[in-house]
């Protein structure tokens, strides 16, 4: 029995040599791949990502990354983020997160939200319909939360919200976050390629029961608002037949 433990112990230690020597191969070959979202040259390591300020009757403002980002994240990575506002007073809060050479920049969306003691009630895949720059369905991941806020009168109030985010890269698009892994490791050991991946969101607050009303408003914000930021598109939908 000792001997197995042995042998097996040593068996796992060659493994994870060998893993990381392909790793250290990998990297010592790979370049970086363009992003799929509009950016220019920025600050040092990070790029300025191009969001409209207009989208509409939508007009917005900027919204500089938390202290605690900058801090946590890599240093190349990218930011973007408007708040978007509608004249009766809707809003769309758009973020763009882009990775440089260190893939960590991106991590599960779902950390995103209970980080901020938001509880996720419903989970779907949706697909988001664009007309530009040609007809197809962006596949988009939508959350459903909610959370319990202390105000200062020592009252609890529940605030509701709506969350659809999905991923993009060169000629790489997806809503799930496995995916994205997927094809990263396809695109780095295939093609010795380490993809640019930008995390996509959109947060919408509102009231308690108008979620649905909220997605389906935030969904035409993004068929408005997606082909002015991201340059990659899904396939071209097929013409319904007569």
């Amino acid at each position: 029995m000792k001997r197995l433990r042995l042998n097996v112990g040593i068996a796992g230690l060659v493994l994870i040599a060998a893993g990381a020597g392909m790793l250290l191969h990998l990297k010592g070959r790979q370049r970086l791949g363009e992003p799929g979202v509009r950016c220019v040259a920025g600050d040092g390591l990070r790029v300025t990502i191009q969001l409209p300020e207009r989208v509409g009757e939508f007009v917005s403002t900027n919204v500089e990354p938390t202290k605690l980002e900058l801090d946590v994240l890599p240093k190349d990575t990218s930011f973007g983020r408007r708040l978007y506002r509608a004249p009766d007073g809707f809003q769309v809060l758009l973020s763009v997160v882009l990775m440089g050479t260190d893939r960590t920049s991106i991590h599960k969306p779902e950390y995103c939200l209970t980080s901020q003691g938001w509880q996720i009630l419903n989970r779907e895949t949706i697909a988001v319909p664009m007309e530009r720059p040609h007809r197809y369905a962006l596949p988009v991941r939508e959350f459903t939360a909610g959370r319990l806020v202390q105000q200062e009168n020592g009252q609890q109030v529940r605030q509701t919200a709506v969350y659809m985010f999905w991923f993009v890269a060169q000629d790489r698009l997806t809503a799930s976050h496995w995916g994205r892994i997927g094809w990263l490791t396809w695109d780095l050991v295939r093609h010795g390629v380490l993809p640019r991946w930008a995390y996509v969101s959109a947060f919408v607050g509102c009231p308690a029961g108008q979620e649905a009303q909220a997605a389906e408003r935030a969904k035409r914000f993004l068929e408005a608002a997606v082909p002015e930021f991201q340059r990659t598109a899904g396939p071209p939908a097929m013409a319904a037949a007569p």
